[in-house]
């Protein structure tokens, strides 16, 4: 039990020193975050894990990393180190797989934070504590936690479907779905102790999933955001225009060296050349 809290000392202390580096280089921060073209057309699958860890700016990452101090420990005490570990980044993977799904054909589509990984932490507690009740900054009173988790599904929905901020309801919604799902296979016994509150949330946030797989259009909706998108590209289409245009490109360094000889070539140029060849 002396090793209670660790693990999650250890992701927070992660998650700050990578939202540092990502904060202070622009470079970094662009490798490892979650962008649908760089996972899709360029099978840069760590993606889906790295984003996870950067967030946007100093106080973006203090609200995930609270919420995720304030809920971990009673949690890793009931699941025990591995399992509180498969709930994390099962939650973190599992919300990026459901933005990924959502905004397949906007290549454009980008997000980091670890809130899809933190809401799985949340509804993991909720799904095993029946008697939990969440309190807000400011309020006098309680509510009791199921309440607040449907509240939050229902608005993870409107978010999704409406697109008016900039917020990632998709990992939200999909990170607190898997971590309940988690939670329940790794603890059995909490469906019997705790089966309304369970069911009240999975069924509508599954019911959304399900929409969003078999009838998108029921969800997303004629609003600013896809107003900007329509006629985007799938991922085939995408993958051909990257592959044209790259062949455009060994086509002219091939030229160049016909007419002016390989010695014309500049070092960036060769080493297209050298990547190109490698991959033939």
């Amino acid at each position: 039990m002396a090793y209670i809290g660790f693990i999650n000392l250890a992701l927070i202390i992660v998650n700050i020193v990578v939202s540092y580096k990502g904060l202070k280089d622009h470079s970094f921060f662009d490798r490892y975050s979650f962008e649908v073209d760089n996972i899709l057309v360029y099978k840069d699958y760590k993606r889906l894990v790295t984003s996870g860890f950067l967030h946007v700016s100093w106080m973006h990452l203090f609200f995930n990393m609270f919420a995720l101090y304030a809920f971990s420990t009673s949690l890793e005490l009931r699941m025990g180190l591995s399992s509180y570990l498969t709930l994390y980044f099962a939650s973190l993977v599992g919300g990026n797989l459901l933005s990924l799904l959502i905004h397949r054909n906007h290549g454009d589509y980008s997000a980091v934070g670890a809130s899809g990984a933190v809401c799985g932490i949340i509804f993991a507690s909720i799904a095993l504590f029946p008697g939990m009740r969440l309190g807000f900054f400011g309020l006098p009173f309680s509510i009791p936690a199921w309440i607040y988790g449907l509240l939050y599904v229902l608005y993870s929905i409107y978010g999704i479907r409406s697109k008016r901020d900039n917020i990632g309801h998709e990992a939200h919604l999909g990170g607190a779905l898997i971590g309940m799902l988690v939670a329940v296979c790794m603890v059995p016994e909490a469906i019997a102790e705790n089966y309304p509150t369970i069911l009240s949330i999975l069924l509508p946030g599954a019911l959304a999933v399900y929409l969003i797989i078999t009838r998108p259009h029921l969800l997303l909706v004629d609003n600013q955001y896809f107003k900007t998108h329509v006629g985007d590209y799938d991922i085939d289409d995408r993958y051909n225009l990257d592959r044209m245009d790259r062949q455009q490109e060994i086509d002219f360094l091939l030229e160049k060296i016909h007419k002016k000889g390989i010695k014309s070539l500049t070092k960036k140029e060769r080493d297209t050349l050298e990547r190109y060849s490698q991959s033939v």
